[in-house]
């Protein structure tokens, strides 16, 4: 049983954060890169998409409120992160710390945790993506065949000059006479996917430098945004005041409005906050970790939150909360100004948004199986690195092709939720790493040393398990059966290859 638990020595760390050479990540990224990476990741899907939904499901107009108490809670997991990656500058980002602190057997829950969290979290993400892509298109009288733009089964009809699918027309509208085809493959995704794969293996350098200008371009759209919202609800206080009346709706019986919809309402949207954990999973490849890391992590946390409470609480004014479950909730909010060009220039944002949140997913899930395949947890060919371009190329390569096929073949549905569990584990042990590292270690050297430990820690904790309570059954069950599937992988094959373990049998051989 203690072999279950066996940690991986932080001397055996530093010595991996300190080699380099061809087979070595190469270390390239600066303060600047690292925020604008976590930017990338956090401002996409969550304003695009959920702010809308987890009003309209959840919140009403009190989801403001829902990203605050994200926010908090993602405060005391990001600080805990900052001391991790500050002393332990490895990829691998939650998996790393909880093998350092915690043992072989959580480490490996939380890495296989962190597969399904950024593989099923760049699907979704490319199926949202598609959907504004192909808008875009077809707003700009530019049609792609509609059979190849939605899953397999999607009925798509050609409603006002757009193919859409059949499901989101308006309640009562009559279909006849309206050309009608069935979708059999969702190749805008997969191709999506496919590029955003190939910029990764060309080389990390390319790929951060590829984000920042995208991020640049996309916080640009976001302030018009609210320039343009804040300037028509100053002329028009009535509108604000009928829509955010009542703040907090009636509760519903099941957990949504009233104040537990904002605890019901911080779950639903915490898919929005994993890009500051995926910046930890490039700590390897950053040119002085020890400083930069916390930069990009608490800097990248604070831009993105307040940007979140402020289009909430604009887009909320702007629009009644229960009009905003559509799939375009930051459109239908700039619609309701009267600015024509409005709705085209927030689908180039969320176009150019969402394909950063792709990078930076992808980028986390192949240097996540970098560092499992290195301890021997996972096959050598994961951890196999370009002699030219200095990437992990072959589990770029095979994670970009499996997660490209599943929004090409499968409806998304509720893998925002899936994900949303997921990193909330992560954050717990990370978040209890720390305290476990300060008992243990107390004297080592922390470059950043995050304050008030253990109260943080366990503030943590606490509101990371609180978050996950208030998560449907289907995330949990889904969740347990992934961890099922990843301990049968882990006593079949880790278990005999891991190694630390052959290191410890070493020891004791001696």
């Amino acid at each position: 049983m203690p072999r279950l638990f066996c940690i991986k020595p932080l001397s055996l760390l530093q010595e991996e954060a300190s080699e380099e050479g061809e087979h070595t990540l190469k270390r390239s990224l600066g303060a600047l890169n690292l925020i604008t990476l976590g930017i990338g990741a956090i401002i996409g899907a969550g304003i695009f998409v959920l702010t809308g939904q987890a009003a309209a499901l959840h919140a009403g107009p009190a989801v403001a409120l829902s990203f605050v108490l994200a926010g908090i809670t993602c405060t005391f997991a990001g600080l805990c992160y900052a001391e991790f990656a500050s002393m332990i500058p490895i990829a691998g980002s939650a998996y790393t710390y909880g093998y350092a602190t915690l043992g072989e057997l959580v480490a490996w829950i939380i890495g296989w945790d962190l597969v399904l969290e950024y593989a099923f979290g760049a699907a979704t993400v490319a199926a949202g993506w598609s959907g504004y892509f192909n808008s875009l298109l077809q707003q700009l009288h530019i049609y792609l065949p509609p059979r190849f733009t939605a899953t397999p089964g999607t009925v798509l009809v050609f409603f006002h000059n757009q193919w859409i699918a059949l499901a989101s027309l308006p309640p009562g509208t009559s279909i006849a006479g309206l050309p009608q085809v069935t979708a059999i493959f969702n190749l805008v995704a997969v191709v999506a996917i496919l590029v955003i794969t190939a910029i990764l293996v060309i080389g990390i350098k390319e790929s951060a430098n590829f984000n920042s200008a995208i991020v640049v371009v996309k916080l640009g759209i976001v302030g018009v945004f609210l320039v343009i919202g804040v300037y028509f609800l100053l002329h028009h206080p009535h509108l604000a005041w009928s829509n955010w009346h009542p703040y907090f709706p009636p509760p519903d019986g099941h957990g949504n409005f009233g104040l537990r919809g904002i605890a019901t309402g911080a779950a639903s949207i915490f898919f929005a906050y994993i890009g500051f954990d995926a910046v930890s999973t490039a700590a390897q490849e950053a040119k002085h970790p020890q400083k930069d890391m916390p930069r990009g992590i608490l800097g990248s946390l604070v831009v993105c939150t307040l940007l979140y409470i402020l289009v909430s609480t604009v887009l909320t004014g702007l629009v009644n909360y229960k009009l905003l479950n559509v799939a375009d909730p930051v459109a239908r909010g700039i619609d309701a100004t009267g600015i024509s060009w409005g709705s085209l220039l927030v689908k180039i944002g969320a176009v150019f948004g969402l394909a950063t949140v792709m990078l930076v997913m992808l980028l986390g899930q192949s240097r996540v199986f970098f560092s499992m395949s290195r301890d021997g947890l996972l096959p050598e060919w994961a951890s196999k690195i370009h002699p030219r371009f200095r990437t992990p190329w072959i589990s770029t390569i095979i994670v970009g092709v499996i997660v490209a096929f599943l929004p090409g073949f499968l409806p998304v549905g509720r893998l925002a939720e899936l994900v949303n569990i997921g990193t909330l584990l992560a954050f717990a042990i990370v978040c209890a790493g720390v305290w476990v590292l300060r008992v243990r270690h107390p004297h080592l050297e922390r470059p950043f040393r995050t304050p008030m430990v253990p109260l943080v820690p366990i503030l943590g904790i606490v509101t990371a398990v609180y978050l996950m309570l208030n998560l449907p059954l289907l995330t949990w069950t889904v969740m347990f059966c992934w961890l099922l599937i990843g301990l049968v992988i882990y006593f079949g094959y880790s278990t005999r290859h891991s190694k630390v373990r052959k290191l410890l049998d070493a020891e004791q051989g001696d």
